[in-house]
């Protein structure tokens, strides 16, 4: 494929920064947006006239999926893209999706098996993997630089106490408010993954209570999840996120080979810096620590500042694979996408059950699907049927309808 894909985005608000990718980038035409926020449609609109580009704007999902395009970004809301993906799937578009890739197993097995019968691609869009860190760990690890994974610890620790109105406006069935401690766990898990090319084999979950900071913001789920994993190569890995108190918030990774070990920046340089011990070093400053380079040097990479430059190789490289191009392999597919995801789901399932380890599924084996093809497990009334999780394994806390309207009225002012 020689043409530019024709590209629409779904959801506007997390969607911007790989709307201002798509509308720059030279194999991307960017020709829908939808979303149900007039402001947001309104920013999407001012970017067209700066680009000088025709770009459609939809505040209806179905007007948006009637038109012509060969691929999708979800960037819709966390507990809703598999659903879409499906759709959009099956209807002959590749789609690129935003974190997470499933609320629940059954949507798993249906996201797996939408992929393979489409024939379309799907890769899901970590951008945490993509970091100057990150990916230089990855290229020093896959060159055997500290040797065999032994054990892994991954840190995505953000209080959003002060942001929370601006993200979730007051509504009482926003996912954020309705998610449980360990469900947005990607972030953490992801570039372990990557970095070792190992996937989880079985997971333990602990949270912490909920505290009255985030209830009172109509938040109803732990205040942190920690998990806990066995790799299928014997490694450990231990997951820790949520709203703990800390600035600057953590992003951080350690790995741990039978050579050496490696790990990002812990405080003021994070993912920009990585330091490195190998056996047999001589302990000099400057072959421990260092800033790697971009692993894409090009004007709309260094320009693309959503998490630290990351956003442009999520969308890059979902080009790069639709276009058949060997670079098209650092996207990370649907299989991955899952690795990382259901520890997630999981853990919490081993909270409620008494921190209790839970087998993870391999869905890239068709057998293994069929015990989780109905388990819609989840704290999600709508899409949990009859099989429905508290909120918090300490007691759900009571938080009356006053709480998100004045929320509202916070978020309502904070837009002007």
């Amino acid at each position: 494929m020689s043409k530019k894909v024709k590209v629409g985005v779904f959801g506007a608000r997390r969607g911007m920064t790989m709307i201002g990718v798509l509308a720059h980038h030279p194999d991307a035409e960017l020709v829908a947006i939808c979303d149900q926020f007039d402001h947001l449609l309104k920013d999407c609109e001012k970017l067209a006239r700066e680009t000088n580009t025709k770009i459609a704007l939809y505040k209806d999902f179905e007007q948006f999926f009637n038109h012509d395009m060969d691929a999708v970004v979800l960037a819709n809301y966390a507990t809703e893209h598999a659903p879409y993906a499906v759709k959009l799937l099956r209807s002959g578009r590749h789609v690129l999706s935003e974190v997470l890739p499933v609320e629940n197993l059954a949507e798993a097995v249906a996201l797996v098996e939408a992929v393979e019968e489409s024939g379309k691609v799907y890769t899901y869009a970590e951008n945490y993997c993509y970091f100057p860190a990150t990916s230089e760990m990855k290229r020093l690890y896959r060159q055997g630089e500290i040797g065999e994974f032994m054990h892994g610890e991954g840190e995505y620790v953000h209080d959003c106490e002060a942001i929370w109105p601006r993200i979730t406006y007051g509504d009482k069935n926003h996912w954020r408010n309705n998610m449980y401690s360990t469900f947005y766990c990607t972030h953490s898990i992801g570039p372990l993954l990557t970095i070792t090319g190992t996937r989880p084999v079985r997971v333990v979950g602990f949270e912490t209570p909920n505290v009255e900071n985030m209830a009172k913001l109509g938040y109803k789920g732990g205040t942190s999840g920690m998990i806990l994993m066995q790799m299928d190569n014997g490694a450990t890995v231990k997951s820790l996120h949520g709203n703990l108190k800390r600035e600057p918030g953590a992003i951080w990774y350690s790995i741990y080979g039978k050579k050496g070990m490696m790990e990002s920046d812990r405080w003021h340089e994070g993912i920009a810096r990585i330091n490195i011990f190998r056996e047999g070093d001589s302990l000099t400053e400057t072959e421990l620590s260092y800033r790697p380079k971009a692993r894409i040097q090009s004007e709309l990479a260094a320009k693309t500042a959503g998490h630290g430059g990351s956003d442009f190789y999520t969308v890059h490289y979902f080009l790069e694979k639709i276009l058949g191009r060997p670079a098209g392999e650092e996207a990370i597919d649907v299989y991955q996408a899952l690795d990382m995801g259901l520890p997630g789901i999981l853990a919490y399932r081993s909270i409620v059950k008494g921190n209790i380890p839970l087998a993870v599924p391999d869905f890239r084996d068709k057998k293994v699907r069929e015990e989780y093809r109905h388990d819609r497990w989840s704290t999600n009334p709508a899409n949990s049927g009859d099989d429905l999780a508290p909120h918090c394994s300490f007691g759900t806390p009571d938080i009356p309808d006053s709480v998100y309207e004045d929320v509202k009225k916070r978020w309502e002012q904070m837009r002007g």
